[in-house]
């Protein structure tokens, strides 16, 4: 599980464009709007999810060709003009990016106290507008999914998501077996018993451990450890959602390919 550890002290270049981004760039520069329901229209347009967008159609602030429209179920046509608070929607093409993150870029769109977010690696490479699908704290590095999906988001950040994530932990002091042993048994956090399905040690000076885990709960992996007296230096995630940062330096990023897409909307991944 041991990273290749290159520096982030560095400026990042993205992959080489590939025929999958090749074939999205060229399917952004068209409209392609189907037939389709209204809040699926929304959602792929990267609002929000399909859940939420039946919300904000009953709230009012969505538009067909100038008129307000209330009723769920309304489909769109062709040449519709949709808005929602005034804002022209298009049925953009869904994209699924997967990258490494690197330390020091928060995973947001905008923050205004942040000098750095993971949107400013992307640069004009993605005519998209694409959002993170959940979060992995400024200074945590590794694998993470941008996608404009918001089906698919929502499922993926949902409590009752289950699947694993792996990590490699770098520890500021030598690991007891006695505390992977509590690891797996459980540590009492404020909310809650947390506990990983598999952890052990990479390498032999016994300060950087390997764990899988199939919790979301926020800054998990760090407060198990730090309920244990740890102090985590480095935690990078190299397993989320059947995807590993293979090939991918820090800060690079590539599409990915219609086999992968498959294999995450069908979830046929541990």
């Amino acid at each position: 599980m041991a990273d290749d550890k290159p520096s982030d002290k560095k400026t990042y270049s993205p992959v080489r464009l590939n025929k999958d981004e090749a074939r999205l760039k060229k399917a952004a520069m068209s409209d392609i709007v189907d037939d389709t329901r209204l809040n699926k229209y929304i959602a792929n347009s990267g609002v929000c999810s399909r859940r939420e967008a039946d919300k904000y159609i009953t709230a009012g602030v969505v538009t067909i060709n100038g008129k307000v429209v209330t009723e769920l179920g309304v489909r769109v046509q062709p040449g519709d003009d949709v808005r929602f608070n005034g804002e022209r929607l298009k049925g953009e093409t869904k994209v699924y990016i997967l990258m490494n993150k690197p330390k020091d870029y928060v995973t947001s769109i905008s923050d205004p106290h942040a000098d750095k977010t993971v949107m400013d690696l992307l640069g004009d490479r993605c005519l998209q507008r694409v959002f993170p699908v959940g979060r992995l704290d400024k200074n945590t590095t590794g694998v993470l999914l941008l996608t404009n999906d918001g089906e698919l988001t929502e499922r993926l950040t949902h409590p009752s998501y289950n699947k694993k994530k792996i990590y490699d932990v770098f520890l500021n002091r030598k690991v007891r077996v006695a505390d992977l042993r509590k690891i797996i048994e459980g540590v009492e956090l404020e909310d809650g018993l947390a506990q990983a399905d598999h952890v052990e040690y990479v390498g032999d000076d016994k300060m950087e451990v390997g764990l899988e885990i199939h919790s979301g709960r926020h800054r998990v992996v760090r407060r198990i450890f730090e309920a244990l007296g740890y102090h985590v230096q480095r935690l990078d995630r190299v397993y989320f959602a059947g995807l590993t940062k293979k090939n991918l330096r820090r800060g690079q990023w590539r599409f990915l390919s219609e086999k992968e897409i498959g294999i995450l909307k069908m979830g046929a991944y541990e």
